[in-house]
C-alpha cells in the first residue's frame, strides 16, 4: 500500500475552508481522516495524518447539487485541477449515464502536485429500507458533467456536527465510527483499488483508531467522551432512521466482532490505521486489540441494551 504524505490537519482544513464560497460553508461537513485528524490534533504541530482524499459532504440532501455545482465552478476558476485518473480524469457529457460520470475530485493549485485531493459527496435522501445504499446524482458544471455520491449511513455524520475555527463543520468521531460499523456488517473480500487490503478492514480499523484516540484524550483531559458514545449513537439512529433504529443498533457490532476474531484481518487493520490516522503514534497490536475489547463492552453492548 502506497505511503501517503504526512499532512497537518489544521493547515489542510484552513486551505479547504478558505477556498469554499462563503455562502456554501454552512452546508459543508468535512468527514473522514481530515475531520478526525482536526478533532484530535488541531493545535498540536507534532501530530500529522496521512491521507490522499479530503471528503466534503454537502448537507442537507436538498441543497447538495446546487452547492456542489457552485463549489466545483469556483475551484476550477481558482486553478484547482481535476485529479489525474486514466479512466475518470475528464468531465462527462450530457448523454452519459450517471454511473459513467466521474466524481468531483480536485487537487488544490500550486507549483508542486498536491499530495491530497478534495472529493465532493452528498448527504443521503431519507432512508428507504431495501433500497440501494449507494446513490449517484448528476452535477452539471461549467466544464462538463460529474456525479456526486451518497451512502445511507453518512446520514449519521449530519447529526450534531462540530464547529471549527474555519467556518466549516466536521463530523463527530462517534458518528463516523457508527457509519463505518453499519456499512461493514462483515469482513468482506472487497479490496481497496490497486492494493491487497480489504476495504472493511480499513474502515473497521478506523473505528478502533477513533476509539483509541478518544480514550487517550479522556485519560489526558479527565473527560468521559467515550462513555457518551452509546447514548449519542442511539439518539442519532432514532433521529435519522426512525423505527429502523433498533434493528440497526442490534447489527452494528457484527463486523467489528468478526474483525477482532480474525488475527490476520486485525493485523491488516492495524497496519492501515498506523499508516493513516495513527501515523504519529505507531500503536501496538496489544493496545489495538485491547481497544477493540473495550469498545465491544463499553460501546457496542451498551448500544445494544439501549435498543432493546
Amino acid at each position: 500500500m502506497k505511503l501517503e504524505a504526512s499532512l497537518s490537519p489544521s493547515a489542510v482544513l484552513a486551505q479547504v475552508a478558505g477556498a469554499l464560497p462563503p455562502d456554501v460553508r454552512s452546508n459543508v461537513i468535512i468527514i473522514g481522516s481530515l475531520a478526525a485528524g482536526y478533532h484530535y490534533f488541531a493545535g498540536d504541530g507534532a501530530r500529522a495524518i496521512r491521507t490522499k482524499d479530503v471528503d466534503c459532504l454537502f448537507s442537507p440532501h436538498s441543497k447538495a447539487i446546487a452547492a456542489a455545482t457552485e463549489v466545483t465552478d469556483q475551484l476550477i476558476k481558482a486553478d484547482w485541477k481535476l485529479r489525474e485518473d486514466p479512466a475518470w480524469g475528464q468531465p462527462g457529457k450530457e448523454g452519459d449515464a450517471e454511473d459513467k460520470l466521474p466524481m468531483v475530485r480536485l487537487r488544490p493549485p500550486g507549483e508542486t502536485a498536491s499530495p491530497w485531493f478534495l472529493e465532493l459527496l452528498s448527504a443521503p435522501p431519507a432512508f428507504e429500507p431495501g433500497a440501494p445504499g449507494k446513490k449517484l446524482r448528476r452535477v452539471e458544471t461549467s466544464i462538463g458533467h460529474f456525479a456526486i455520491c451518497s451512502f445511507d449511513f453518512l446520514a449519521l455524520t449530519e447529526w450534531q456536527p462540530l464547529e471549527t475555527a474555519h467556518g466549516v463543520r466536521i463530523a463527530r468521531p462517534e458518528m463516523m465510527a457508527l457509519a463505518n460499523l453499519l456499512h461493514h456488517p462483515e469482513v468482506a473480500d472487497t479490496l481497496i483499488a490497486g492494493t491487497d487490503y480489504k476495504r472493511s478492514n480499513k474502515d473497521l480499523g478506523r473505528v478502533l483508531a477513533l476509539t483509541f484516540l478518544t480514550a487517550q484524550r479522556d485519560r489526558r483531559d479527565s473527560t468521559e467522551e467515550l462513555d457518551a458514545w452509546p447514548g449519542r449513537m442511539w439518539s442519532a439512529l432514532q433521529d435519522k432512521f426512525g423505527d429502523q433504529a433498533p434493528r440497526l443498533a442490534a447489527q452494528a457490532g457484527a463486523g467489528l466482532r468478526a474483525l477482532l476474531a480474525s488475527p490476520a484481518d486485525l493485523d491488516q487493520a492495524l497496519r492501515m490505521a498506523n499508516l493513516g490516522l495513527l501515523a504519529s503514534l505507531d500503536v501496538s497490536m496489544e493496545a489495538f486489540r485491547a481497544t477493540g475489547a473495550r469498545f465491544v463492552v463499553e460501546v457496542i453492548e451498551e448500544l445494544e441494551e439501549l435498543a432493546q
